[in-house]
């Protein structure tokens, strides 16, 4: 079992990283001395594939643990949801020594979590992520959040589980959209942090691959999960340094919304990615090689089509995104491969440009 720390003092807890995990739940839960009930949150699709073992070994572990199902989706990132979810829990009895358990992707997770920093003023956590969105990115480093009609996480909270359980063998029943979507975040990763990660990755972006050597699955999670550690462990609350793992998030937020979340995030991301690598290249930091190369790779990933969404309206999602700051915008860009800054540099206008230039490449793909 591979074990990745995630260091913030009080608040320090464990990811742990191995195939079949899942089973050790209970064992687990046990270790951290957590309480006697527990809500083990998911969603339909995820509920019929994973929620019975995840309830057997909870249940052998002496934990009586009440399950509850909300449909699949990003719009049940909602503050009605966020209702249902407390009267769920009301009705089950749960009190301030239960523990959420949050099974599922990044919406479970999220949700989860917001759900557990807020029910009676704060109930333990434990993140199950089941994508492989989740796995690397949403289930560290403590964000938990809803989104609004307005925008997407626009309400939320910092709020870190007592352990992280990383079961690779979970992705097996992903859809294959679904894990390319995930694999927008571990390139972002090898692009603003790791270029060693990123050259293993132009090497072997393959799905059939990836899915089927959980050895070498399991090891790039793990690298993604460190490197979201050590930002996170130096800057909790995106003061600072953490502020890099947005690469590609402000555009890609506002193609998320636009699209009414038809959209996957990743493959949001991947355009969002592709527009900062493009800003990077203009701005002079970024090199015609080392664009190319990012252009390949995200190539693999920029789908479906965005030419058809009306670029004010993407602006309007960009100006209410929490990155803009003292009324700028603070986009992250890539300073060469494996390093990126945050620039509060980027005018209006080249950030049209930017949104012309996907427009341009997603036409000619379509």
């Amino acid at each position: 079992m591979q074990t990745v720390q995630v260091n913030l003092g009080e608040r320090s807890y464990p990811i742990y990283i191995k195939p079949s995990l899942l089973d050790q739940l209970g064992t687990l839960y046990k270790k951290y001395r957590l309480g006697k009930r527990a809500a083990l949150i998911t969603d339909d699709q995820v509920a019929p594939l994973y929620s019975d073992g995840a309830l057997d070994s909870m249940r052998a572990a002496g934990v009586h643990t009440s399950l509850i199902t909300v449909p699949a989706g990003e719009e049940q990132k909602s503050l009605q949801t966020v209702d249902l979810l407390f009267t769920k829990m009301m009705e089950a009895q749960l009190d301030r020594s239960s523990t959420v358990i949050a099974l599922g992707g990044g919406v479970i997770g999220d949700l989860s979590g917001f759900v557990a920093a807020t029910y009676l003023r704060g109930v333990a956590f434990v993140q199950v992520p089941t994508t492989l969105m989740a796995q690397v990115d949403s289930s560290v480093g403590g964000k938990t959040s809803v989104n609004h009609r307005l925008g997407k996480n626009l309400i939320g909270a910092f709020y870190q589980p007592k352990f992280v359980l990383i079961d690779p063998l979970l992705l097996k029943t992903l859809p294959s959209r679904e894990f390319w979507s995930g694999l927008s975040e571990v390139i972002k990763y090898g692009l603003i942090r790791d270029t060693r990660l990123f050259e293993q990755l132009e090497q072997t972006l393959s799905y059939d691959r990836l899915i089927k050597d959980t050895d070498a699955l399991s090891q790039i999670i793990a690298r993604c999960c460190q490197i979201k550690a050590e930002i996170t462990s130096q800057d909790e609350k995106e003061s600072d340094l953490r502020r890099i793992l947005n690469f590609g998030h402000t555009i890609g937020h506002a193609l998320e919304a636009v699209s009414h979340f038809e959209l996957k995030h990743g493959e949001a991301i991947a355009w969002g990615m592709r527009a900062a690598a493009w800003l990077s290249l203009k701005n002079g930091s970024l090199n015609e090689t080392e664009f190319g190369r990012v252009s390949a790779m995200l190539e693999k990933l920029s789908k479906p089509s965005i030419h058809q969404y009306n670029p004010n309206e993407i602006f309007e999602y960009i100006h209410r995104d929490k990155k803009v700051r003292d009324e700028k915008i603070h986009f992250v860009l890539l300073k060469r491969l494996g390093e990126a800054i945050v620039c509060s540099e980027v005018s209006e206008s080249e950030l049209r440009e930017a949104l012309d230039y996907l427009k341009t490449i997603s036409a000619s793909a379509a």
